[in-house]
């Protein structure tokens, strides 16, 4: 495992305040956890503007969910500031004392706030689904991610996508269960990928969620398998056959699942597997949007 670098000062020591404005507020956005945010929005942005929403539906789905996982990002930071602190994670801000914890406490509930009725802008059924979604997020912050469970709100999260993207498109229906159930097992392999590179950390600090329990090989074959099986889902379950971009989706997918294991084998304390799962996730996204059409 490759050495931290020693944390630096307390959030709340007197030099975090004298950085420049510009300073502190790149630091806010990667307090942020801005690049898993970004992706999910484009996600979820992407299939919604799929399903024949009109531009003003599909921007309002984009600021709802950006702002929603903003605040899981800044929460996580928040939450976990402590534990940081007590390994020396050299990637978080508020670790190395680029800002103060009642900073990035603010901006959590303040997006959070703002979550709110940007989501019910969506209508009742599309804004409170993603609001649930947005719940069962911080959940994972502050209870699950210590427990056997840390898996569930991955599930629900991601696959709660489908449903409230389709439900936000006036006259259009909930999505098919194989939409569902490839969201879910999607967010399940991204949620073990991205743990494993903390699992000495996370034990350090005495965190004991499901990754942790099966361990780096067992976490990673497990999520190739889930990610393997979200792409079938989304390829076989519609019958629209192997022929054309469905096959071309599934053996990109086939390919990226096997970099992202041989990455997580070979380098386990790597980033890589992480982004070569949201790239996988990327290739559904466009096979959903494929075959949700072709029902339409």
């Amino acid at each position: 495992m490759p050495s931290r670098a020693p944390a630096g000062p307390p959030s709340g020591a007197p030099a975090a305040g004298r950085r420049r404005p510009w300073r502190a507020a790149w630091a806010l956005l990667q307090a942020s956890h801005l690049g898993p945010a970004l992706a999910v929005t484009a996600f979820a942005t992407a299939l919604c503007a799929g399903m024949g929403a009109a531009v003003g539906v599909w921007l309002a789905m984009a600021g709802a969910v950006l702002l929603g996982q903003l605040s899981v990002g800044w929460s996580n930071d928040w939450v976990d500031h402590a534990r940081d602190l007590r390994v020396g994670r050299a990637d978080k801000p508020l670790a190395v004392g680029s800002l103060r914890v009642g900073v990035v406490r603010g901006a959590a509930l303040t997006a959070l706030a703002a979550c709110v009725p940007a989501s019910w802008a969506l209508g009742w059924r599309a804004g409170g689904l993603h609001l649930l979604a947005v719940a069962s997020a911080w959940s994972y912050n502050l209870v699950l991610k210590r427990t056997a469970w840390s898996w569930a709100p991955f599930a629900v999260s991601f696959g709660l996508i489908p449903v409230f993207t389709a439900l936000a498109v006036p006259g259009r229906a909930g999505p098919p269960w194989w939409a569902v159930a490839a969201g879910a097992l999607l967010g399940v392999g991204a949620h073990l990928v991205n743990v494993v590179p903390d699992l000495e950390d996370d034990a350090a600090t005495e965190v004991r969620g499901l990754p942790h329990r099966l361990g780096a090989r067992a976490s990673t074959v497990l999520a190739a398998a889930a990610m393997l099986v979200a792409t079938g889902c989304l390829v076989l379950a519609p019958g629209s056959g192997l022929i054309g971009p469905p096959g071309a989706g599934l053996a990109a997918a086939v390919l990226l699942v096997a970099g992202c294991a041989a990455t997580a084998v070979a380098r386990p304390w790597s980033r890589l597997p992480f982004a070569l799962a949201m790239a996988v996730a990327a290739v559904d996204v466009v096979l959903l949007i494929g075959a949700l059409g072709a029902q339409a």
